[in-house]
């Protein structure tokens, strides 16, 4: 079987709902990665035309609005490739970048292609408002809503199933109940994630693997997420956002962002015949589901999936990054699967950085070959939850 190697690999700041972002259309966003990671990973024009990029592979969670019409070929035509590059947007809501990535490892795995263009996608800030058409005619609007987040138009026969539709803060809410997370230890995890944060970019590991976004204010480098000054006494002053919860704080939880990322995947043939230099070889790629309910816990059997295929277990790993949708849900999924909290999310996490929920997974990976690279590890995980009860995981081998 061949095998899949990681090149290059870059992200767009991730900005704040209405934020520096806001004004940058989500596919722009896509075009500016992928024709980035491309540069990145030193694919020469010759090659490029030739035909050396068999297809693109984006995840988008929301596609309602200027994401639609199949995000990933359009970032194609915008970024300049060749007309003759195909593209496909795959949806898998929260680990849709991530998806993205073990599908063109996969693909080159299978001999189907040499070299993909993956990662994914979101501005939840231009996610429109939606609504239903009315069944008969001349009859008034049907449902709205926002579709920056959670559900719309949910089936009945799933709303009639108990807890099925959960809100991701109700889901939040639940986890913290089965396992005993309390509103202390999730305002401490959280303080940690900022505090990780703002070391992370005074100290500049974020650098490399961020391209700035030309915006109408000016170019932004910076992610806008992590808040300097975040303690427990702050967060402890704010509300819980679930009726009858106690835990789940607008502080305490990952927020509504902006953002794109995307990594050049590459077979051994591809990689000698353009002169590429791999970071790291993609050893398994899981997907598991679950409640959902108790979506956040996805986490734990995607990774123990992925341990066990890959013949290894949590004390190989040198390296983690583990998506904070919720420090209910980190918590809890870090408790179950036995994982240092000192080798996850270094640099802090989504509760910091924020979570644009298509890239979020590509950026997991991008922001952990840094972190391979910098700890000298020689495995790295990187793993998530996802709405409506699944958990993905991706673990890579540092080359």
């Amino acid at each position: 079987m061949a095998e899949a190697y990681l090149v290059g690999g870059v992200r767009t700041p991730v900005g704040r709902h209405g934020g520096a972002l806001a004004g940058i259309r989500p596919d722009d966003l896509a075009s500016l990665v992928v024709g980035e990671a491309v540069r990145r990973a030193g694919l020469d024009q010759a090659a490029i035309e030739a035909g050396a990029i068999d297809e693109i592979i984006l995840g988008a969670a929301n596609q309602a609005g200027e994401d639609n019409r199949n995000v990933a070929r359009m970032s194609v035509l915008l970024a300049g490739l060749p007309d003759s590059v195909p593209g496909i947007t795959v949806n898998r809501l929260c680990a849709s970048g991530m998806s993205a990535i073990t599908m063109a490892a996969q693909a080159i795995r299978a001999g189907d292609a040499d070299l993909i263009v993956a990662g994914g996608v979101e501005s939840m800030t231009r996610a429109p408002w939606v609504q239903g058409k009315p069944e008969k005619s001349w009859a008034k609007p049907g449902e709205q809503y926002d579709t920056s987040i959670g559900w719309r138009f949910a089936n009945p026969r799933l709303v009639a199933r108990d807890k099925a539709t959960f809100s991701m803060p109700e889901t939040a809410e639940e986890v913290a109940r089965v396992d005993g997370i309390t509103r202390e230890d999730a305002d401490a995890f959280a303080v940690r994630s900022h505090e990780r944060a703002i070391a992370a970019i005074e100290a500049g590991r974020f650098d490399a693997e961020i391209v700035g976004v030309e915006t109408k204010a000016g170019t932004v480098t910076i992610d806008e997420g992590p808040r300097p000054g975040t303690t427990a006494d702050v967060l402890a002053g704010l509300r819980p956002v679930v009726a009858g919860g106690s835990v789940v704080t607008a502080g305490n939880s990952s927020s509504l962002n902006d953002g794109s990322s995307a990594i050049v995947v590459a077979s051994a043939e591809a990689v000698e015949r353009y002169g590429l230099t791999p970071r790291a070889r993609v050893v398994v790629g899981t997907s598991a589901g679950l409640a959902p309910e108790i979506m956040g816990l996805g986490p734990v059997p995607a990774t123990e999936k992925a341990l066990a295929r890959a013949g290894l277990t949590v004390a190989d790993l040198g390296s983690i990054e583990l998506n904070e949708a919720f420090a209910t849900q980190s918590l809890a999924s870090m408790r179950r699967l036995g994982l240092d909290p000192e080798r996850v999310n270094a640099d802090g996490g989504a509760i910091a950085l924020g979570h644009p929920l298509g890239s979020s997974g590509a950026r997991l990976v991008v922001t952990l070959l840094g972190r391979l690279e910098r700890e000298a590890s020689r495995y790295g995980l990187a793993t998530m939850c996802v709405g409506v009860g699944q958990g993905a995981a991706i673990i890579v081998e540092r080359v």
